[in-house]
């Protein structure tokens, strides 16, 4: 296999008569990866900015995915390294809180023949959306919990809570986050692309900044 196999699926997806009202815009499916992608990020669906730019979280989550993850923006965007599947292809509009939420049966149509394309060594769900479809009875029926629980996915799978400056409220009432969980995914980044672990003194935590809502 190449990585035309991935062109040849985002002509498919864009083929799909469900997708007609975003291929007539002139958007692509947002979706990247390679057969040999070592992590696969399984999100909820691109933001405006991604979507114009096709560029997957090339926005403020983008930015802060990225210092948990500990990875240069040149290598996240590197196919051979990073899968970005999202729980929906294409930019879904604005809902009255924020972006609305992927449509329904989108994953399940596309993601098993995805993840078998890439079969990655690390999985990162990152958000409610795709931590509930693909863990399954193993969802610990809210995200805070299922996060919480992030060891107990180990070690192939990593829970996180979006990205999004919008979940800053979250991260203030749950310090445990940036205090536990990220220094552990750094790690298990660090294994699945062959890179030495960082540490605590090399890697800066990012403290809280102000609290507009949370997701």
């Amino acid at each position: 296999m190449t990585d035309d196999v991935f062109e040849v699926l985002r002509d498919e997806i864009a083929a799909d008569p469900a997708n007609a009202a975003f291929t007539a815009l002139g958007w692509r499916p947002l979706v990247v990866g390679s057969p040999g992608s070592k992590v696969a990020i399984l999100s909820q669906a691109p933001g405006r900015r991604a979507q114009e730019s096709g560029v997957p979280f090339n926005d403020a989550s983008g930015d802060r995915l990225l210092r948990w993850l500990d990875v240069p923006r040149d290598r996240f965007d590197d196919p051979s390294d990073f899968a970005i599947v999202p729980m929906d292809f294409y930019y879904p509009g604005k809902g009255a809180s924020g972006d609305l939420p992927p449509r329904r049966g989108i994953a399940a149509a596309w993601h098993p023949r995805i993840l078998g394309l890439i079969r990655p060594r690390l999985t990162i769900l990152v958000g409610a959306h795709a931590q509930r479809f693909h863990l399954g009875d193993r969802w610990r029926g809210s995200l805070t919990e299922t996060v919480r629980a992030w060891r107990e996915f180990a070690p192939e799978v990593v829970p996180v809570v979006h990205p999004s400056p919008l979940n800053v409220g979250w991260h203030q009432r749950h310090p445990w986050f940036e205090e536990e969980l990220v220094p552990d995914l750094r790690r298990r980044v660090a294994e699945a692309l062959g890179t030495e672990a960082p540490t605590a003194d090399t890697v800066p935590v990012e403290a809280p900044r102000a609290d507009p809502r949370t997701l």
